[in-house]
């Protein structure tokens, strides 16, 4: 019998605050279904790069859902800080490129490299639409950071967000954080729970079930 492919693949942006709030259950996610397929990360890419400051009314509205994030996950911590310490710019693809640099240089440091960008950005107030906050991120989880700047600069890695963003698209997710379940090039939407782990790992148990008897 031919051994089927099965994959979960986590659509994603490290500056997604609703990454950021479904990061515990998604965490017994994986847990829950180690060895029983592959999970690949795809990063979806929510804001191409811009130098302008972001508008007021947009920062009032991520900070307004920052709020309801807190309300509907309980435990999910925002350091409010970052508002009046940071420059915001509506910029989210840097920080992709850092999590595809990090791959090219050492790809079992990309979960590493991911919670680094989440911290600094929710908890420590940093920012990490800025090059030097990446390369200092990269250099703490040890990364070498002469070779995490050529290859965040590439065109390799440019050409990689803008393919993991073409099969996002492709995928028909339009929103973050997202999660296909892949087998035999069929694809899945799986609901996201953001308070339950056990209601994602039931819904991935009965489509392999049901894929299985097919």
């Amino acid at each position: 019998m031919k051994e089927r492919l099965q994959t979960l693949i986590y659509i994603h942006d490290p500056m997604c605050s609703w990454c950021w709030g479904f990061r515990p259950v998604w965490q017994q996610v994986q847990q829950a279904v180690s060895g029983k397929f592959d999970v690949r990360y795809v990063l979806g890419g929510l804001a191409p790069d811009t130098d302008l400051p972001m508008p007021q009314t947009m920062q009032n509205t991520i900070r307004e859902t920052w709020e309801r994030i807190q309300h509907e996950i309980p435990g999910t911590e925002f350091n409010y800080d970052f508002w009046t310490r940071c420059s915001p710019r509506r910029s989210t693809y840097p920080a992709c490129r850092a999590v595809i640099a990090c791959r090219m240089q050492q790809p079992l440091s990309e979960k590493a490299m991911i919670l680094a960008i989440q911290q600094a950005y929710y908890l420590n107030s940093k920012n990490p639409s800025d090059e030097d906050v990446l390369i200092q991120l990269a250099e703490d989880i040890g990364l070498d950071t002469t070779t995490f700047v050529c290859d965040f600069r590439s065109k390799a890695c440019s050409n990689e967000l803008e393919d993991e963003i073409q099969l996002a698209r492709k995928l028909n997710v339009s929103s973050f954080p997202a999660l296909i379940l892949s087998q035999d090039s069929v694809d899945t939407t799986i609901h996201i729970d953001y308070n339950s782990s056990d209601n994602i790992i039931k819904q991935v148990l009965q489509k392999l079930d049901s894929f299985s008897c097919k």
